[in-house]
């Protein structure tokens, strides 16, 4: 059985180990992962999502340097590569550091000139996991190097900035809600974001209610391409809705009387995406709402619908969820169990009360375990502040 928890203290560790790699004081930043409460595959279709940070984060050590070099070293990968800002790479390379170099190469088109840097890096995020690592990444790249050129940027700008750096370097097509998350978010609160106007509004997590995450230690080798096929599935919906209906831009625009007049016309596996994004989308309202007032039964059994949507219309479960999940739904206490993230492994996201937390992973822990052979590894998070200065 494994359980991790993150302490919330900064790591001044970390500026101790800078200081022996670089002969240097340092500042130091963080940014977290998140979880998603409820909203999947919808922030791609400029629909609503309902994430929080997890108390999981990337911190960055970063001093200037006087010139145009920029040297980043990783714990987690034991490396360190080396950047000329004057010839920073055009292409990614399939390598960590893309992330970092995609950051980069928008920091300055957006700024200017920057001065040169020494990067330490250092994150417990799970990777593989649906978490957010990579968005952490990006979100506290762009932070330490803010901090270190006096320049200003708000919160809503990293984000957009993140995003362009992982969809237009590294090639991932995600939306827009991890980087948002990781810059905006507040502790004990989650987040009710609308991904089309990014307009957005803090929602106070019910004292007595805990977030569990369990992740499967699963990821199969069809999510990727799995994850391009659903979104090229809602973007080809999409089309065909806008030529039906006068201003449908995404499946965002698609209202129920739309798809019970035109949605025949679709292909069965089409017609069940578009179910699921616009199901989900009321879903998420009803969800904010719900949390809004403390009703934290309707906010499970909304968990559970969304679930089951994920599974039959959207097709994007896998065995070791159903099991994670069934195994969740066993347990006292439980409010709400569903996956999270884009599917075929990864974690479920549990809504818990807090005195049944031990109990809950004690049985989950040996439940799956016992019918996989895999130990699964259970977060135990409150909902965190988003990305900052730590020291």
């Amino acid at each position: 059985m494994s359980d991790k928890t993150r302490p919330e203290q900064p790591s001044l560790e970390l500026l101790e180990r800078f200081r022996a790699v670089y002969g240097d004081r340092a500042v130091l930043v963080q940014a977290p992962g998140r979880v998603n409460l409820i909203g999947e595959h919808t922030d791609y279709n400029e629909g609503f999502v309902l994430p929080a940070a997890i108390a999981f984060q990337t911190q960055v050590a970063v001093v200037r340097r006087g010139d145009r070099r920029l040297l980043v070293a990783s714990e987690n990968y034991a490396e360190r590569v080396e950047f000329n800002l004057d010839d920073m790479p055009a292409v990614p390379r399939g390598h960590w550091s893309d992330y970092v170099a995609g950051v980069v190469r928008l920091l300055e088109h957006e700024l200017g000139d920057l001065c040169g840097a020494n990067l330490l890096i250092h994150g417990n995020v799970p990777q593989g996991a649906g978490l957010s690592s990579s968005a952490s990444l990006e979100v506290a790249v762009c932070k330490a190097f803010l901090e270190i050129s006096g320049e200003a940027l708000d919160g809503t700008s990293i984000a957009l900035l993140c995003q362009r750096a992982e969809n237009e370097f590294v090639g991932a097509r995600c939306g827009i809600m991890d980087q948002f998350i990781s810059v905006h978010a507040n502790k004990n609160h989650a987040l009710s974001l609308d991904c089309r106007t990014l307009e957005f509004r803090q929602l106070p997590i019910p004292a007595g209610m805990q977030l569990v995450i369990c992740n499967t230690m699963v990821r199969h080798s069809v999510a990727a391409g799995k994850y391009n096929e659903r979104r090229a599935e809602c973007e080809a919906a999409a089309r065909f809705f806008g030529e039906h209906v006068p201003g449908v831009r995404t499946l965002r625009d698609v209202t129920p009387a739309d798809f019970e007049k035109f949605g025949g016309q679709l292909p069965e596996v089409v017609q069940k995406r578009c179910r699921h994004v616009l199901t989900e989308n009321s879903r998420v309202l009803q969800a904010a709402n719900a949390l809004q007032s403390g009703n934290v039964h309707l906010f499970g059994r909304l968990m559970a619908s969304s679930h089951a949507s994920l599974r039959d219309d959207f097709e994007v479960s896998c065995e070791e969820l159903e099991l994670m999940v069934g195994l969740a739904r066993q347990n006292k206490g439980l409010y709400g169990a569903r996956m999270t993230g884009g599917g075929f492994g990864g974690c479920t996201i549990n809504l818990l009360q807090e005195d049944q937390v031990e109990a809950f992973r004690t049985s989950v822990c040996a439940g799956y375990e016992g019918a996989t052979g895999r130990t699964p590894e259970i977060y135990i998070s409150p909902a965190m502040d988003g990305a900052g200065r730590l020291a």
